[in-house]
């Protein structure tokens, strides 16, 4: 048995009315190595508990003018309340199935022999022993739980300074672009630039939040459109991005592949879906349908036939493969649409 620190067994409460009985429960816990406080009453047994803290009550049915089953309430509502050893002079089976149902957590049938103080020191030591190995779970949940804390604590600022490192990268390699001449190079550099964006949205978005585990996708790909059109949107190419989001939470790992796929798909729509001062809009839609979720990612332009090579150096598409892999997913291009919609889905 688990011993607490007093060097006791533990401190009982007896409550008993009849005084020879208390005096030889008393002596007998005594003897076994318990601390042992007896009161003849209900009242003064609450009274002792307010001031003391014991480790089990040891509680008599008949007291004088009352029941023990009159105070088992009171007793349960205690703050930490001691575990409750019912001690019954009947053997009728209703007191002790009342006194369980009212919060006791054991019951002894007492006999005229002191038979049952036997009895009685092994429904205490039990109680003890179980109510040390709550305390002992709880506090190991407690220190879970703190540790868990903890731990989101620190990855929520390790996403904070991931976020603001690819950020300040995104911020040089928009100053290197912006020194080079329109061409293939600066196209590239600004690919570049709204590929880090994209995950430094998530990072970000994973320092705001209370789920580390999870990214809210309206609120990631609002973001995430706001800052490309920002990156992508020039005075040739005045197109705008517009979403529809249904709100649903993804997993991290399952974010970053999306928002990877919806900025090389729009990044891809800004180069090639519309001509040169030619105004046009990118459509992302995002939404869940029973176990499934799609993602779609439009324009209204010039349109790509299934077959076509890629333009540029193919990177973007392997890249799409790649992600859309990564989530359980394919590339569909729908033939139907007049400029060119891609569809992914994936199991939610």
């Amino acid at each position: 048995m688990i011993q607490p620190p007093s060097g006791t067994l533990g401190k009982v409460l007896y409550i008993e009315d009849d005084e020879g009985l208390r005096r030889l429960v008393s002596r007998d816990l005594e003897r076994a190595g318990y601390e042992v406080a007896v009161v003849a009453t209900c009242a003064e047994g609450l009274k002792l508990l307010s001031e003391q803290r014991f480790d089990v009550v040891a509680l008599d049915h008949f007291l004088a003018g009352e029941t023990g089953l009159d105070l088992l309430p009171a007793l349960k509502s205690l703050p930490q309340a001691p575990p409750v050893i019912y001690v019954t002079g009947t053997d009728d089976g209703r007191v002790a199935i009342a006194a369980l149902k009212a919060g006791a957590s054991d019951y002894v049938i007492k006999d005229v022999a002191g038979e049952f103080l036997a009895l009685l020191r092994a429904a205490i030591a039990q109680a003890i022993n179980q109510g040390e190995m709550r305390r002992l779970k709880e506090a190991a949940e407690r220190a879970v739980v703190e540790s868990r804390d903890r731990a989101e604590t620190l990855l929520r600022e390790v996403n904070h300074r991931v976020g603001n490192s690819l950020q300040l990268v995104s911020a040089f390699v928009h100053l290197q672009s912006s020194t080079l001449p329109d061409g293939p190079a600066r196209e590239m550099m600004r690919e570049t630039e709204a590929r880090i964006l994209a995950i430094a949205q998530i990072h970000r978005r994973l320092y705001t939040s209370q789920d580390v585990r999870s990214v809210d996708m309206d609120e990631y790909l609002t973001g995430l459109a706001e800052e490309l059109e920002g990156s992508l949107r020039t005075s040739d190419r005045p197109y705008t991005i517009s979403l529809i989001v249904e709100p649903m939470k993804v997993a991290t790992d399952r974010a970053v592949s999306l928002g990877v796929i919806v900025t090389e798909l729009v990044t891809n729509a800004f180069k090639y879906a519309y001509g040169p001062g030619e105004s046009g809009e990118v459509r992302v839609r995002l939404a869940r349908d029973g176990s499934t979720i799609s993602l779609s990612v439009e324009d209204d332009g010039v349109g790509m036939s299934e077959d076509a090579a890629p333009r540029g150096t193919g990177l973007g598409q392997k890249i799409v493969r790649t992600m859309a892999a990564s989530i359980q997913s394919r590339i569909e291009r729908d033939a139907g649409h007049s400029g060119t919609r891609i569809v992914l889905a994936f199991p939610a």
